[in-house]
């Protein structure tokens, strides 16, 4: 079924829309000199297809793409899926260690990239299994062909669309290895299309408006939506250092409608205080944004726009989504330690509440689930969950159900590895990464995100992580935070402001270390989820270092 592969909306959008500019990009200047429309998008990833094909990327292929959100990157892209290939994604800005580990696993048979790319997969021996190489540079150095080369071989082939099915591989994407080892996520064509038709019911999304993805891989379904893709000027893999007024220039040039970043990337433009009059909607995920984040932000947009916040993963994409003004009606309560409203499922996935267990569990049966209103693991079954890790077996065992259904077939049950709740009225409460919860004895188990929001309302602190020193079961809570620029006393001051707020609620009562951190680490692809792994590592010296006993 072709209809079930991505680049397949491109031949309709070139014959409808063939003079709409798909995607801008800038340059090394930061100018958006080149822009390519439907039709040339369709026409160059035909002819860049079928010169892949012509040196062995066809069907199947394994291909690792290391390029930067440039044209080319999306030219290839979408020439890869219309060869069947399978193209294989790595978070460039990951632990070099663990990226070869990454690149290693995915054992792929061709490697596309930047000259730099080349070079490191020479000199560190990236990819060793690949024999077809291709670079995106002027010359082949380190390679069998340029891109150019590729596309010149293929230009007078005509249409390239394999007829891939629904269950074929569509691409490995690594996950950002913010919780763990990363691991390859296999997307099925299926999961692709579903992800599309999901995305386009959930926010209402229109042919003809125009987007500014901060993320790139999200600027691959534009295509397949009829939008045009604004590329920002900025390192993708640093979103809060993004410049705001490179953001806010192509914003106001280009007429953007809608935009999608990280709360990191949310967070600089509404700290940078300028209006986007243009923007209608825009779209938060990869951590919950911070509700003075989402009240800034919404000031900034005209009266009837939309702030979106999905939630979700890489396995799973969307699960639930909330819009900022029912999360802003949500604040006070989180305050109070429900934990993060993250909206109403999706349609049409399904969303239950297991109960906490580190273990696989093979099969589904509703004795897993908790009570209403209980803390419990989160689990989807849908349409965009993904089935396995490529070539991790023991991550699928912990992380995937299989569930037989009354029609006698069965369904995949991702676990999210997130713990949440729902409430009365069918809404989500996210509470925090299930690996991170802090145990400390049989009667008492803390969630992140169920006491973290109760310190960050205290003016002097930017941000807070909860943290278990100790081993799992006898864990003492430790309360890091980022400290604003304010004047007061001394360190103690503010530690013993946040004492108090701990001993006001029965939850929070047990925390009685509280450290100041300089900056917390943070994951690469969103900066915005908090490495608590490596600050309880942190924790665990400085409890020692000042030898503080355990309560």
């Amino acid at each position: 079924m072709r209809d079930s592969n991505i680049a397949a909306a491109l031949p309709r959008l070139a014959r409808e829309r063939g003079d709409q500019v798909a995607m801008r990009c800038p340059g090394r200047d930061g100018r958006y000199a080149t822009a390519i429309t439907y039709a040339q998008l369709d026409a160059r990833s035909d002819a860049i297809a079928a010169g892949l094909a012509l040196r062995g990327i066809v069907r199947g292929t394994r291909t690792v793409v290391m390029v930067r959100p440039t044209p080319e990157f999306f030219l290839l892209m979408f020439a890869l899926f219309k060869a069947g290939a399978v193209p294989v994604l790595v978070d460039p800005g990951i632990d070099k260690r663990a990226l070869k580990q990454c690149l290693d696993e995915a054992a792929p048979d061709a490697f596309i990239g930047i000259p730099l790319a080349h070079v490191a997969r020479v000199v560190l021996r990236w990819a060793r299994s690949a024999y077809i190489r291709i670079t995106t540079g002027s010359r082949a150095f380190f390679a069998d062909a340029t891109l150019a080369d590729v596309e010149r071989d293929g230009a007078n082939a005509g249409p390239q669309l394999a007829d891939t099915q629904p269950d074929d591989v569509a691409a490995i994407l690594f996950t950002s290895g913010s919780t763990g080892v990363p691991k390859g996520v296999v997307y099925r064509h299926r999961h692709f299309a579903a992800q599309i038709d999901m995305l386009r019911e959930a926010f209402g999304l229109a042919p003809g408006g125009v987007d500014l993805p901060t993320f790139p891989p999200f600027a691959l379904f534009d295509p397949a939506l009829g939008v045009t893709s604004i590329i920002p000027d900025m390192d993708p893999t640093r979103p809060a250092k993004a410049d705001p007024r490179k953001l806010l220039a192509a914003i106001e040039r280009f007429g953007v409608t809608q935009l999608f970043g990280s709360p990191a990337l949310v967070a600089v433009l509404a700290r940078h205080g300028v209006a986007m009059p243009t923007v209608k909607r825009v779209t938060s995920a990869g951590a919950p944004v911070p509700p003075d984040v989402v009240a800034k932000m919404r000031a900034l947009l005209p009266g009837d726009a939309q702030l979106w916040t999905p939630y979700g993963a890489t396995e799973c994409l969307p699960v639930s989504v909330i819009e900022g003004r029912e999360l802003q009606g949500t604040r006070e309560a989180t305050e109070r330690g429900a934990g993060t409203c993250v909206g109403r499922p999706v349609p049409p996935n399904d969303v239950r509440i297991i109960r906490i267990d580190d273990n696989a569990i093979a099969e589904w049966s509703d004795a897993l689930c908790v009570s209403p209103g209980q803390v419990g693991e989160i689990t989807v079954a849908g349409p965009s969950a993904t089935d396995s890790y490529f070539r991790r077996d023991a991550a699928t065992a912990l992380a995937k159900i299989r569930e037989r259904l009354a029609d006698g077939s069965e369904r995949i049950v991702h676990r999210m590895g997130d713990l949440g709740w729902i409430d009365g009225d069918g809404r989500l409460w996210f509470c925090g990464r299930k690996t991170q919860r802090v145990i400390v004895d049989d009667l008492t188990t803390l969630c992140t995100e169920q006491v973290e929001p109760i310190f960050n309302t205290h003016p002097w602190v930017v941000r807070s992580a909860l943290v278990g020193v100790g081993p799992k079961g006898a864990q003492v809570p430790v309360l890091c935070y980022e400290e604003t620029n304010h004047i007061s006393t001394g360190v103690f001051d503010v530690q013993d402001r946040l004492r108090h707020l701990a001993d006001g609620h029965v939850h929070t009562a047990k925390i009685r270390y509280f450290l100041r951190h300089p900056g917390f680490p943070v994951d690469i692809r969103h900066n915005a989820k908090i490495g608590r792994e490596k600050l309880a590592v942190w924790a665990t010296r400085e409890l020692a270092k000042r030898k503080m006993p355990a309560p």
